[in-house]
């Protein structure tokens, strides 16, 4: 079949691969001028599956009231008189209940447990390179009480066979020399030995150069305008260059696919929840971390990518905003120097802004819609690079007539209706 994908981020870009290794012609379109420009370009770095949760839970509520009068907040609510806006937030709140949350993990973990899966696969069958490592994921708590609380994570986790340990602050420094001058200040750790990082930004150009080698064609620069309909049929994608015709339609535009959706009628709770990274340059080996460290406390992830620290976090509730105030870079460079000081040089990092596509249940949406010919593949929020592979192979047999290795049911557009 005649596929067009819309968006070439990691996801679409993923997609696009396995749809072609299934033996369909297929066309990404993307406004930027080549892959992974946005969301994917900067993230955290963590392929973390037996992290993967919903940023709906119990008890966040009450802390999002104490996180607003924090110097170094990880959520922040920018003042917005914004119907989607408080929509979205409501519609969050609801799952914030210990049934909703353990479901929503629970489905999250499946499919990024599988997508690890995927990655190891595709990377044993290309030697595509990104600058991975396989030494797994430290979640560092501060406080007792932050150690206490992660029973619920625990219980999801050996439902689903996730291996993990739970570390005193000796083991935190066995897994992560760096942290030794500051094991003082840690009570303990979950780690999650089967995790990996990476540079989502340099995995993703490498498969669109190994897609391209199998028949994809990548159309940069296209400014999308609207989907065409006739019935139950997308008929036509319109761009500034013209109208595209095509078999099967994949809406892949992360926080911007609701707006293409809309005219259509389709509702899809997607917001773009800004996130910030810095990129540091390691000057000090021995100081370094080795792997992923999550500093619960700020809800931050910092990350070895190959020469480079990535210290990536934060929730912001701002719209379609970009900008980059200083007080998120001093959150960020707080974090990482308050546990690695002097691994990097901060006057040499670069500073980046996101909009991470989040739905309120934490899931991503991926599936057929009630247009027959149309699929969507969004909604990944802070988990696209860790969910890509899976989520794209998942897309790919679905399309295909295919029956998915996982459930797929529960994370159709279907499930809010």
């Amino acid at each position: 079949m005649k596929i067009t994908i819309l968006g070439a981020g990691v996801i679409g870009v993923t997609s696009a691969y396995y749809l072609a290794k299934a033996g369909h012609e297929v066309t990404v379109l993307d406004r930027q001028p080549g892959p992974a420009l946005e969301t994917s370009f900067a993230n955290a770095g963590e392929i973390s599956p037996g992290y993967a949760s919903p940023w709906a839970a119990p008890g966040i509520p009450q802390k999002a009231l104490k996180w607003l009068f924090m110097k170094h907040a990880p959520l922040i609510i920018r003042p917005m008189v914004d119907a989607a806006t408080w929509r979205w937030m409501t519609a969050m709140l609801r799952n914030c209940t210990s049934t909703r949350y353990a479901i929503n993990k629970g489905r999250m973990v499946r499919l990024a447990e599988y997508s690890r899966d995927c990655l190891i696969a595709l990377r044993e069958e290309t030697g595509i390179a990104y600058d991975h490592r396989t030494q797994g994921t430290l979640q560092l708590f501060r406080t007792a009480k932050q150690l206490d609380g992660i029973g619920k994570d625990i219980e999801v986790l050996k439902a689903d066979g996730v291996p993990f340990e739970v570390l005193d602050p000796a083991g935190c420094v066995a897994a992560e020399p760096g942290l030794q001058p500051v094991r003082d200040k840690i009570v303990g750790g979950l780690r999650l030995p089967n995790d990996e990082t990476g540079d989502c930004f340099k995995f993703t150009n490498e498969l669109q150069k190994r897609a391209e080698a199998i028949g994809v064609r990548f159309r940069f620069g296209v400014d999308i305008r609207r989907l065409r309909q006739d019935g139950n049929r997308i008929v036509a994608v319109e761009t500034a260059e013209g109208e595209i015709r095509s078999d099967i339609f994949v809406a892949a535009l992360g926080s911007y696919t609701p707006a293409l959706l809309m005219p259509l009628g389709l509702r899809l709770p997607v917001y773009p929840v800004k996130g910030y990274s810095i990129t540091v340059p390691i000057v000090d080996e021995t100081r370094a971390p080795v792997s992923t460290i999550m500093d619960e406390t700020y809800k931050i992830a910092i990350t070895r990518l190959g020469d480079r620290i990535r210290v990536g976090g934060m929730a912001e509730i701002a719209g379609f905003s970009n900008d980059l105030p200083q007080t998120r870079r001093a959150t960020l460079e707080h974090s990482v120097e308050d546990l690695f000081g002097g691994a990097g040089d901060q006057r040499q990092a670069t500073f980046w802004s996101g909009l991470r596509p989040m739905t309120p249940d934490g899931t991503p949406v991926i599936g057929a819609t009630h247009f027959t010919n149309l699929f969507l593949n969004s909604g990944h929020g802070t988990l696209g690079w860790t969910m890509a592979c899976g989520s794209g192979r998942v897309l790919s047999d679905l399309i295909s007539g295919a029956k998915p290795e996982i459930e797929t049911a529960d994370l159709a557009i279907s499930r809010y209706h």
